[in-house]
């Protein structure tokens, strides 16, 4: 059997890929089906049952184009391992966000962080609230990496509020940046998982990925960005609304805290749970509650986060 897809409206090198990669790898998928590109058209000879599905994943990879800047292989393997898609993230246990450096994949590790994924690309702005160790931070930062290597976003922005943990930063040696930078060391952790050391040199030094204190996001707009704003409960809500206004166009904002982790010196000035609720209903935006259940870390960290809740609550 024969058949001729004919792509219309769409310039075909964006999908078949440089040198023909992306429609290489489609057709890796058929060995039995013989296809043959001709400028918009693509003829294809084979068993009915493999020209039905080929044709039904190049639409969905033509789809797809239309929500990214470029094609990849990987966004092919994406269709057929049914791991990610713009309009719906459909997750197995074995779902891949992005491989780190030493080619470890990185993937959600139990149902909320897949519901923090899926989220992420039904919404605009997610709120990822719960304990420490949940991963809220590594699978926020993931997802903004993933997008980076799609060229999905043009910069990663990670910020937290500069409150001190019980220690002062005044103290610490160094102009500002050197004070800051032991405090922001999570973020350059989990970048440094995922990104070789001298890309991630590079993405910092053109600014392609900013790593910056909290007071830093007043009076910019971020647009084509991933934003990410650590360790939320130590905003107050003045600070919170400042910085969910600087959402551009064509960008995603997530945020994540732990409710009970306040370091404010009035813990009532916490403005996280107060912007939550604020928010509640509107279209776009979603909130992720993290359990004690879904800590990911060692296993004593679970006991330890209940028994200082438990002894909080006898106080």
């Amino acid at each position: 059997m024969k058949n001729t897809i004919h792509l219309e409206a769409i310039d075909p090198i964006e999908i078949y890929g440089a040198a023909n990669r992306n429609l290489e790898a489609l057709c890796s998928y058929y060995p039995d089906l013989k296809v043959v590109a001709r400028g918009n058209d693509i003829i294809l000879d084979g068993s009915e049952g493999d020209i039905t599905d080929f044709t039904a994943k190049l639409h969905m990879l033509i789809q797809r184009r239309q929500h990214k800047m470029n094609l990849t292989p990987y966004d092919v393997e994406d269709i057929f391992d049914r791991e990610s898609s713009p309009d719906r993230f459909r997750l197995s246990g074995d779902s891949i966000i992005v491989h780190g450096n030493d080619g470890k994949p990185i993937k959600a590790r139990n149902r909320t962080q897949e519901e923090m994924v899926k989220s992420y690309f039904e919404n605009d702005l997610i709120f990822a609230v719960g304990p420490a160790g949940t991963g809220k931070t590594y699978i926020a930062i993931a997802l903004a990496v993933r997008a980076l290597k799609n060229r999905e976003i043009k910069r990663i922005v990670l910020t937290r509020p500069a409150v001190e943990a019980g220690e002062r930063l005044g103290f610490l040696p160094g102009d500002l940046k050197d004070k800051l930078d032991p405090y922001l060391q999570p973020l350059y952790d989990a970048l440094g998982d995922m990104i070789p050391a001298k890309r991630l040199q590079d993405f910092m030094a053109e600014g392609t990925i900013q790593i910056a204190p909290l007071a830093y996001m007043r009076g910019r707009t971020l647009d084509r960005a991933c934003v990410i704003l650590d360790e939320a409960q130590n905003t107050n809500l003045g600070q919170l609304k400042m910085f969910l206004t600087r959402m551009g166009c064509d960008a995603k904002f997530i945020v994540t805290g732990d409710a009970s982790q306040i370091d404010l010196p009035n813990k009532k000035d916490s403005g996280l749970l107060k912007g939550i609720e604020l928010t509640k209903g509107i279209k776009g935006i979603k909130t992720i509650i993290f359990k004690n259940e879904d800590i990911v870390r060692h296993p004593l960290v679970t006991k330890i986060v209940k028994a200082f809740e438990k002894g909080e609550a006898a106080d």
